[in-house]
């Protein structure tokens, strides 16, 4: 079977699966977190100033800023949704290396960041403070249980990097202007926003491929070890 297909219908499959299991709605936020942390990444290494980041119950998310018009805002609103895309890659390389352990802790840095520099009110504060304390259950469960909560993680965050710019797509045809990201990319440049949409579909469907290969790559180890 070719390789993108089979990637394509296996992370279908995944996202229909994952619908399944109690509260992973709850849990999708994870790729928003890391969407607008690439957005707040990028806006201080390039001298920029975060206020704040807000994220919704609807998994949406918005990082208020103060940065110089110019190749400066260019560069942040590409960093969201790349930004996710390569972390999903990141979460399967550690199930691949079997570092789920490590993995939660960094991923419940990464939240505990958030809270202290970016996200001090709102439905977000309090879902960043909850998750922390979940991943720390589920650290100290150990074994298959904390192993099988961090793929369920790492799927969730892949569903999402792809099913986001997906949406972002369908939006930008629909409302350019209202597109999020790709529209202001659009108003930066001559491209419409539905190009920028599109490239964003494209980088998320290499990354996927990437990460999914990690996991496959597990399954061809544990064949060779039989």
């Amino acid at each position: 079977m070719n390789k993108w297909l089979k990637a394509l219908l296996f992370l279908l499959g995944a996202a229909i699966l994952t619908r399944f299991i109690p509260f992973s709605g709850w849990f999708r936020i994870i790729d928003t977190m890391f969407h607008e942390l690439g957005h707040a990444i990028l806006t201080l290494l390039l001298s920029g100033k975060v206020l704040r980041i807000v994220l919704n119950p609807d998994h949406s998310g918005v990082t208020y800023s103060i940065l110089q018009p110019g190749w400066s805002q260019f560069i942040v609103s590409l960093a969201g949704y790349i930004t996710a895309s390569l972390c999903s890659i990141a979460m399967f390389f550690g199930y691949y290396k079997q570092k789920q352990a490590a993995g939660l802790i960094a991923i419940s840095v990464v939240a505990l960041t958030t809270v202290v520099l970016f996200v001090h009110s709102g439905y977000g504060l309090w879902w960043l403070l909850f998750f922390i304390l979940v991943n720390l259950l589920f650290y100290f469960i150990g074994g298959r249980v904390r192993n099988f909560y961090y793929l369920l993680l790492a799927f969730l965050c892949l569903e999402e990097s792809v099913v986001g710019p997906i949406f972002l797509l369908a939006q930008s045809i629909l409302h350019p202007d209202q597109a999020g990201d790709a529209t202001n990319l659009a108003n930066m440049t001559i491209l419409p926003a539905v190009v920028w949409a599109l490239l964003f579909v494209l980088i998320a469907c290499l990354c996927a491929r990437l990460a999914l290969q990690f996991y496959w790559k597990i399954g061809s180890r544990a064949q060779r070890n039989g």
